[in-house]
């Protein structure tokens, strides 16, 4: 029997939309509720009476709270992405998702938005938990509320989430070090650069700077690896004369290891130095950072499929609120080696269609 996605894209629509046209929803077209309406009787299209009734039954409402994406920062796009994905296909059966951002340089709005969630009465959280300390008081407030959640992307011990969706920084973090001792010689130096303790996303980036610093350790390398922490990326003159002082001292760097998505930026600070320092890894495919390893400026991304993180955190969440099946407590995305030869025409958005 055909299926709503392949309906869809007969259609040249999303599934949700035929979703919609199915059970006379709003929202179409009256001229592309027709094209998809003449699909279903050519094609003797059934409704799933199971997921319609459960759907009938009782609805529940997920909402997600991820951060902001722009121009300069485009990681937060690509999960977003899944996550609408995943949306489109938990609708017929009962799950409206509901997305709220924040500026993950700010812990008010990470609340203010986290307050705003609450407001749609959700039975179940999907939360990147970027800030500790608030993290701690928004999980009371959900365990209080006997409201089961997901961390996606971030993994954070001791707060009783139902499981984490993403990648194992730590073994991120070692990866990259293989990587880095495949480019240097013997008594070459390494330097790191990273954000400071009370920025986003500190968490992953401690375990993969762990994960970098164990495997050198481990291998009983002679590298030196120099440390930058960097109050603010965007802060481009400050930045810029912070790296450079230090470069045209410790002339021995001929590695730098960003474990962040903001790699092109580093790219572009030592451009005056990439005679002196040729290699260059960071982490995740965005347009900058593909731009960069198309140029030779970035040797090496990690990719940890973004776009599979959202989709599959909404997805599990939905399982288990529909059918009372728990995930894993970890849902662990591939680890990725990316250069300019294997790199993939846009993120490469594989999922597994729901149920």
């Amino acid at each position: 029997m055909i299926t709503i996605k392949e309906i869809a894209k007969l259609a040249n629509v999303s599934p949700g939309t035929v979703d919609r046209v199915i059970h006379n929803r709003k929202g179409v077209s009256e001229k592309t509720a027709q094209r998809i309406r003449e699909i279903l009787k050519e094609h003797d299209f059934k409704v799933n009476r199971i997921a319609q009734s459960l759907a009938m039954k009782k609805r529940y409402t997920i909402a997600v709270l991820l951060p902001d994406h722009d121009e300069e920062n485009q990681f937060w796009r690509t999960p977003l992405e899944g996550i609408q994905k995943a949306k489109e296909e938990v609708m017929s059966f009962g799950v409206d998702v509901k997305t709220f951002s924040f500026d993950q340089k700010s812990p008010k709005s990470y609340i203010d938005s986290f307050d705003l969630l609450l407001q749609t009465n959700p039975q179940g959280v999907v939360l990147v938990p970027t800030f500790k300390k608030e993290t701690k008081e928004l999980t009371n407030i959900l365990l209080a509320k006997q409201i089961p959640f997901i961390f996606l992307n971030i993994a954070l011990n001791g707060h009783e989430n139902l499981c984490f969706v993403g990648q194992d920084s730590f073994k991120s973090g070692y990866l990259a070090a293989k990587l880095m001792q495949l480019c240097l010689n013997e008594n070459d130096h390494i330097l790191t650069i990273h954000s400071r303790p009370n920025l986003s996303n500190v968490n992953n980036i401690s375990q993969r700077i762990e994960g970098f610093d164990h495997y050198l350790k481990e291998q009983k390398l002679n590298f030196i690896n120099h440390k930058i922490e960097v109050e603010d990326f965007w802060n481009a003159k400050k930045f810029s004369d912070k790296i450079a002082s230090l470069l045209q001292k410790q002339t021995k760097i001929k590695g730098i290891f960003v474990p962040n998505s903001r790699a092109h930026i580093i790219a572009k600070h030592i451009e005056g130095f990439r005679n002196e320092i040729p290699y260059l890894i960071g982490f995740d495919i965005t347009a900058h950072n593909s731009n960069a390893l198309v140029d030779g400026k970035i040797t090496f991304l990690i990719s940890q499929k973004p776009f599979q993180q959202g989709y599959r955190s909404v997805s599990s969440l939905s399982k288990f609120l529909l059918y009372k099946t728990p995930p894993e407590s970890e849902i662990l995305s591939p680890i990725e080696i990316i250069t300019k030869e294997n790199l993939p025409n846009g993120e490469q958005k594989e999922y597994a269609i729901f149920p």
